[in-house]
């Protein structure tokens, strides 16, 4: 265990030293999956549903807030359905509008969650975002997560109803109502959407409680609290709205959320509960109790260098006798006016 902490010790210092150049980076692989990801559902427009396309506009948003990166998604799925249907990119834009004035309203710091939540649900990990903003956001941050998951799902119907889609847009101008009719509903009716969100806000406020309260291992309990949540929560969903095949796949990422989840705690609040120290003071209008709980700290080894044959200090006043000598040979010479070496 000391060596892991001496590890993640040594991957801190490196981060804090090189963070200039790690949040470019980051950024730049933030933005490069999603643009990718977009690509991949909904590549209608295939001028720029390209690789080389993904990699410039992700080069470009490293070096930008990353709200230029939601906004340069977001654009790029409008491209990508206005290439299917003008109508369908229509409502796709005030779905976006509304989203966007959402997020720019309550969570405007976090746009790197609104950023990550369509990438992890492609990787069926979603349930670590409303843990791991809990942990380490304000509640309210959940709005950046709810935005993403309502975009992920709004591009995931597309992606779903397709054919019907292309049915209605090979129809003609008679396919108008439908195209309409088919993007809207696909959103609004959409129940495992509505109760993704529902369970994520609850769990992302419950963890927040819960690891601010003054218990040993606060931030475990929240962790597992979180995840009990979001089990309990979208499997009675599941069972309500018949969608039980996907239960097994929400049990094994809520697991691999728990793992994360203690992951996370192991870097930012990982304490030492057995040195727990408690302590009591009074000023003129309030008596204090104060809960001091240290971190786990491992403290640097001090390096001792063994020296082989004589010592340093050693050979230094071996030379220092040879000058003294030479000097007095000479000092010595010069008095008696003689040669230096008639005196060896």
């Amino acid at each position: 265990m000391t060596k892991i902490i001496e590890i993640k010790d040594k991957v801190f210092r490196f981060c804090a030293e090189y963070d200039s150049y790690l949040k470019y980076l980051y950024k730049f692989l933030a933005a490069f999956v999603l643009f990718n990801v977009i690509n991949g559902s909904i590549g209608f427009m295939e001028k720029i549903s390209t690789m080389p396309i993904a990699l410039l506009l992700a080069l470009i948003c490293c070096l930008l807030p990353q709200s230029v990166t939601i906004l340069a998604a977001g654009l790029l799925v409008l491209l990508n359905l206005y290439a299917l249907s003008l109508e369908v990119a229509l409502v796709a834009f005030l779905i976006f509008v509304l989203l966007f004035l959402l997020y720019f309203r309550f969570a405007p710091q976090d746009g790197m969650l609104f950023i990550l939540t369509p990438i992890f649900f492609k990787l069926g990990i979603p349930y670590i975002l409303p843990i791991g903003t809990g942990l380490l956001r304000k509640a309210y941050s959940v709005t950046a997560v709810i935005c993403g998951t309502v975009a992920f799902y709004f591009v995931d119907g597309i992606h779903q109803n397709i054919t019907t889609l292309g049915d209605a847009v090979a129809g003609g101008d008679g396919g108008t109502n439908v195209k309409i009719t088919v993007t809207i509903g696909q959103l609004l009716g959409n129940k495992e959407m509505f109760l993704a969100v529902g369970i994520f806000a609850l769990s992302a406020i419950m963890v927040s409680i819960i690891r601010k309260l003054s218990v040993d291992n606060a931030w475990k309990i929240a962790i597992i609290s979180g995840v009990l949540v979001q089990i309990s929560g979208l499997f009675a969903g599941y069972l309500l709205f018949n969608m039980s095949d996907k239960t097994a796949g929400m049990i094994i990422g809520n697991v691999i959320a728990m793992v994360l989840g203690f992951v996370i705690e192991f870097l930012f609040m990982d304490l030492d509960y057995e040195r727990t120290e408690r302590v009591q003071f009074e000023d003129d209008d309030y008596y204090y109790f104060v809960k001091a709980v240290p971190k786990k700290m491992v403290t640097s080894t001090e390096k001792t260098v063994k020296h082989f044959g004589p010592s340093f200090m050693e050979k230094r006043n071996e030379r220092k006798k040879e000058e003294i000598k030479a000097d007095s040979k000479k000092l010595i010479a010069e008095e008696l006016d003689i040669d230096e070496d008639l005196l060896d």
